[in-house]
């Protein structure tokens, strides 16, 4: 029962820290990579090696991180500290923004998709999956204000 919550635990930091890793880029607009992530975390104190940089990412129950070293993080990457720290800890805004515009950009992929492929032969059918598009991208704007 103990490792399977240990694991559990370990793969919700992961899937945490490559949601950063995917959404948010340094102050160049780079993503962020092992060099700029252990320079920060220097500069705060901590240390860590590539090594157990590669087991946080990949839920590798080897490695236990410390709060301090996970606030340290977050503090790299511009977030509150407490997502990491805390498994139910809030997603930060900067990461729902950015995932909010890459669904926008997956809707407009899909709608010019469909224009492409039916606008030609059956604009009765392209019209009904253009408003069901639209639909759904007000619920889900209706959900996000919320």
């Amino acid at each position: 029962m103990g490792d399977t919550n240990r694991e559990r635990s370990a793969q919700i930091l992961a899937d945490k820290i490559n949601l950063l890793l995917d959404t948010l880029r340094t102050e160049t607009g780079h993503p962020y990579d092992f060099t700029t992530i252990q320079q920060g975390i220097k500069d705060r104190g901590v240390a860590i090696s590539r090594t157990k940089w590669h087991y946080l990412k990949t839920a590798d129950t080897r490695v236990r991180p410390d709060e301090k070293l996970l606030r340290a993080l977050g503090e790299v990457f511009g977030v509150d500290p407490r997502y990491l720290v805390h498994e139910n800890g809030p997603l930060p805004e900067q990461v729902e923004q950015e995932l909010a515009t890459v669904r926008a950009l997956r809707r407009a992929e899909v709608r010019n998709f469909a224009a492409r492929a039916l606008g030609q032969i059956d604009p009765e059918g392209l019209q009904a999956i253009l408003e069901v598009i639209e639909k759904k991208e007000s619920s889900s704007q209706d959900d996000s204000t919320q």
